[in-house]
């Protein structure tokens, strides 16, 4: 029963309040990361939700810092990708006041952003530049808003400088509900228009069984390309992981890496130089 599986989400989150405030002082980073992780998983348990990975995900440790870009569907979202690694997100800061959520959100790492503040975005800026060269992962939905998952809306590209600024990869992945039976996209948890989070949450409990695919293709190294290009070409990866189309997001990552630093593609075709 639904009312059912609602009173298990509550407990579930009670207990992850309890484990950040009396567990995670004491933790390191990798015991935070798998408590994390199994939190999540067991989450997305109790919403009925199996998370499936294709493709090769990354390396993943010290050192292997990087921006993660992906499609946002749903408030689902943070926990799928939790579940293949935990990362920190950037989150607009109304969030931190929400009771209880906020917490956890600071507690788990989360950078917030006051949107609409330039000022608020260079802080950003640096705070993400600093942890991905610490070796954190950092992710980000540059859509800036939540989608019913048919196709991917333009990407913001200001955080791209992060990356850019650091010498550090950028790392598509693309996101897809589907039905567990009939395997096509499933629109249960999108989170969208003037939806509230419990009707959202309704649809999900109400749903048949759900599978989050999360797709990976090869990390874009893009040093001689402009934020904008960054966007716009992890724009295009992600887009073809979301359908499926592994072979085309693999071209354009290739494409984009076949860029060399000192301007020009492979073939020595001069390559327009960034306008910042």
């Amino acid at each position: 029963m639904v009312w059912l599986r609602k009173l298990g989400l509550v407990l579930h989150l009670v207990r992850g309040a309890l484990t950040c405030a009396l567990l995670f002082p004491w933790l390191g980073p990798a015991a935070r990361q798998w408590h994390i992780r199994r939190w999540s998983r067991r989450l997305l348990r109790l919403c009925g939700i199996t998370v499936e990975l294709q493709g090769e995900p990354p390396a993943t440790g010290a050192g292997h810092g990087a921006m993660v870009v992906c499609n946002h569907i749903s408030w689902l979202d943070i926990y799928v990708i939790n579940c293949w690694q935990p990362v920190r997100f950037v989150a607009k800061s109304e969030i931190r006041s929400w009771p209880l959520i906020g917490w956890l959100c600071q507690q788990t790492g989360t950078i917030f952003i006051e949107r609409g503040r330039k000022r608020d975005a260079h802080r950003v800026l640096h705070d993400i530049t600093g942890v991905m060269r610490q070796g954190d992962l950092v992710c980000v939905f540059p859509e800036g808003t939540t989608s019913d998952g048919s196709s991917v809306l333009p990407f913001h590209a200001n955080l791209m400088q992060a990356p850019l600024s650091a010498g550090l990869p950028v790392q598509p992945l693309g996101l897809a509900y589907l039905d567990g039976a009939t395997r096509q996209p499933t629109l249960a948890p999108a989170y969208i228009g003037d939806l509230s989070l419990l009707q959202c949450l309704n649809a999900v409990l109400s749903a048949p069984p759900i599978v989050a695919r999360l797709s990976f293709a090869p990390a874009l190294h893009a040093a001689s390309a402009s934020r904008r290009e960054l966007g716009e070409a992890a724009r295009e990866v992600v887009m073809h992981l979301t359908q499926g189309a592994h072979e085309q997001a693999h071209g354009v990552a290739a494409r984009v890496n076949g860029m060399t630093a000192a301007g020009t593609t492979p073939d020595g075709e001069a390559v327009p130089a960034p306008a910042r």
